[in-house]
């Protein structure tokens, strides 16, 4: 019988990125409608000044900044209205010492102007004059041409996932359209005598197909591209012909199932069977996830997952989602988790990196994580969980009150 070589995750990763440093997705002119979750495949320089002209950020009145020094309610300023200046046109008004010009928030600062007064601290006299109860600085609720975006400015990175406030940012620069990667095309075979369609009858010795569905809406919460899913028995040639099948478009494949060392274990041989393949990983040090295959086949990363759902879904976050990140250069993306205070001792084997499914619930002012114990095989892990703690492979465990970072799984 054939033994694990383990790696760690950090010399998995490290090995992924020596086969696959040559890869490059393809991009695609998108229409920012459709641009958000999407991942730039270059950067975006506005070609323009934003804002283009001066513009007032209140409802007040443009002012000599000079002309409302020592103004107050007991001692204002006297100033002539000359006149308004109307959304949507140009400020056709220029104005000297002591004049004013009403301007609406957003509305052009007409020449001359340096500073807006709030309309809150003025009075219209009958005599179309205004009383200035308050002193304005130079340029204070004003906002220059260039203040919020300077011609040929980089507004948007290369590898930034478009959010919604970015296709703003997009639309105001003047671009209707982006380029964006290709999303990431995978396929997703699950392999098995023992499962079955959740439609189907479960036999003595069968469960439902559950890999298959977590790992097509966790690829898809990705943004990648789903170009097959299904269940194939274990048989050799069967699984050959998917896995040649699912090469032909995709850049990744996942096959769940066979990838320990049995006998009925045929993931590994089957990959290697297929022309112009490299099996550079197979066992990871983690918890769960350790019978894990990881491949290069022609320009392809495929891999080989254990069957058991959690440890599938672990190590589908752990290296399905490196990868898509680097092929989209998606390098400074912050990793969001909560603070939380452990209930209790978590114990962990050392030389595996520990991926403890935990509950959280708020306790005052701190929350409180609690881990959830449970077989490898009982999916309700994952649907009791509000995330996961990382337990390093150096540490033995973590002890009841230490601070941990919960992520969201």
């Amino acid at each position: 019988m054939k033994m694990f070589e383990v790696s760690s995750v950090a010399k998995a990763k490290r090995k992924i990125l020596d086969h696959f440093s040559s890869f490059r997705l393809d991009d695609e002119l998108v229409e920012i409608y459709d641009a958000a979750g999407r991942v730039l495949s270059e950067d975006v320089l506005s070609k323009n000044n934003i804002p283009h002209f001066r513009r007032s950020t209140v409802d007040g009145y443009a002012v000599f900044a000079k002309d409302t020094y020592g103004a107050s309610e007991s001692l204002p300023a006297f100033l002539d209205i000359v006149g308004e200046v109307h959304m949507g046109k140009g400020a056709e008004i220029n104005i000297i010492e002591n004049q004013t010009v009403y301007v609406p928030t957003g509305g052009m600062i007409p020449k001359g102007a340096d500073a807006v007064v709030m309309v809150e601290y003025t009075e219209m006299l009958e005599d179309e004059s205004l009383a200035v109860m308050g002193s304005v600085t130079v340029k204070e609720n004003i906002v220059d041409i260039g203040d919020d975006i300077f011609e040929n400015e980089t507004v948007l990175r290369k590898g930034q996932i478009l959010r919604s406030q970015d296709i703003g940012v997009l639309a105001s620069i003047g671009l209707d359209r982006v380029k964006v990667y290709k999303k990431p095309t995978i396929a997703i075979i699950s392999t098995g005598d023992e499962i079955v369609g959740t439609n189907e009858e479960v036999k003595l010795g069968q469960i439902r197909d559950i890999n298959t569905h977590t790992l097509t809406v966790m690829a898809e919460q990705l943004g990648c591209e789903i170009t097959k899913k299904t269940v194939v028995r274990d048989e050799f040639d069967l699984l050959q012909e998917e896995l040649k099948n699912s090469l032909k478009n995709s850049d990744i494949v996942i096959i769940s199932g066979g990838s320990s060392v049995g006998t009925k274990d045929i993931t590994r041989d089957v990959i290697e069977s297929v022309g112009n393949s490299e099996v550079f990983i197979h066992g990871l040090a983690i918890k769960p996830g350790k019978p894990t295959i990881i491949a290069k086949v022609a320009n392809c990363l495929v891999l080989g997952l254990p069957g058991q759902p959690v440890s599938a879904m672990v190590v589908f976050k752990v290296i399905v989602d490196y990868f898509v990140k680097y092929i989209q250069n998606i390098e400074n993306e912050i990793k969001y988790g909560i603070e939380a205070k452990l209930s209790s001792n978590v114990h962990s084997a050392q030389g595996k990196e520990t991926y403890q499914m935990v509950t959280v619930e708020k306790a005052g002012d701190e929350y409180i994580a609690t881990p959830i114990y449970g077989k490898s095989g009982m999916i309700t892990l994952l649907s009791r969980a509000k995330g996961y703690i990382v337990i390093d492979m150096n540490k033995e465990g973590i002890l009841k009150g230490e601070k941990v970072t919960v992520y969201r799984f």
